[in-house]
């Protein structure tokens, strides 16, 4: 009896040790804890980086440039040609065509300029999922110059009844050369990098020609029939606008655009131009 009593005793003695233990090492109030963190010193453990590392998106601003490329003197003539070599193209231009080279519109307006700003834009602009379309339709590339932003998709068509084959011409990009036999056929492209310009060009039909802008950014424009264009969206800032040709060669302005403001400005090419 007294033997087991003692035992007894023994085993409360040691729960008894086990419950001092444990309040030593972590029991109690946190308090304690707090002071021993702030004895220990600043941490050396990295900050946690933001949820957005990447380069940041920019918006859209408020400031515009719209304005007129237009053509002084007398518009050099256009060269002309046939579609005889191939009967299907002849029967939608029986007679002689005329290049698209240097369209001179109403008031002198000129047509197909591509008009970007070419510097002063920072931020980063992802490219748009809706595609831009390059259609091959009575033996024309359509649109003739169009402007496409880097990673964009380009839906190249055929509407004609014939063959066509699709090669582009350019230093920056890698180029690409595609038949199209088929009426109704469509392939998708990409250009991977910032180029202005890129030609393409048919190999089957020598007059087919079309010139895409290749740019980082949405901040672009195609003078349309009487030489108009706008380039929206600007956020405020100081840029180098430029104006390109396929034959009267570029020309560049300087120009600030304020929030909320919509600069007009003017390109004036003139014959003899470089190309």
């Amino acid at each position: 009896m007294r033997l087991s009593r003692l035992r007894s005793l023994d085993a409360a003695l040691v729960a008894a040790s086990i419950v001092v233990l444990t309040s030593g090492c972590g029991g109690g109030s946190e308090e304690p804890a707090k002071a021993r963190a702030a004895s220990s010193g600043p941490s050396t453990a990295a900050p946690a980086l933001p949820a957005s590392a990447g380069p940041a998106t920019s918006a859209p601003g408020s400031g515009a440039v719209s304005g007129r490329v237009v053509f002084e003197g007398v518009p050099p003539a256009n060269p002309k040609y046939r579609m005889t070599a191939d009967s299907y193209c002849a029967k939608s231009y029986p007679g002689e065509v005329t290049k698209e080279e240097v369209v001179v519109g109403k008031d002198r307006g000129l047509v197909n300029v591509f008009v970007w700003v070419k510097s002063g834009i920072s931020g980063s602009y992802p490219a748009p999922a809706a595609s831009v379309v390059l259609d091959q339709k009575g033996c024309l590339y359509r649109p003739h110059v169009f402007g496409i932003q880097v990673g964009q998709p380009l839906e190249i068509a055929n509407s004609d009844d014939t063959l066509h084959n699709v090669h582009s011409i350019s230093d920056a990009n890698d180029a690409f050369n595609l038949g199209m036999p088929r009426q109704g056929m469509k392939v998708t492209r990409r250009f991977d990098k910032p180029e202005v310009m890129v030609k393409i060009k048919c190999d089957v039909h020598g007059w087919m020609a079309s010139y895409a802008g290749v740019v980082p950014h949405p901040f672009f424009a195609v003078s349309g029939p009487d030489g108009a264009f706008a380039v929206k969206d600007l956020p405020p800032g100081a840029y180098t606008l430029e104006a390109w040709h396929e034959k009267l060669g570029t020309q560049t302005l300087q120009i600030t655009v304020g929030e909320k403001e919509t600069k007009t400005v003017g390109f004036t090419f003139k014959s003899g131009a470089a190309g």
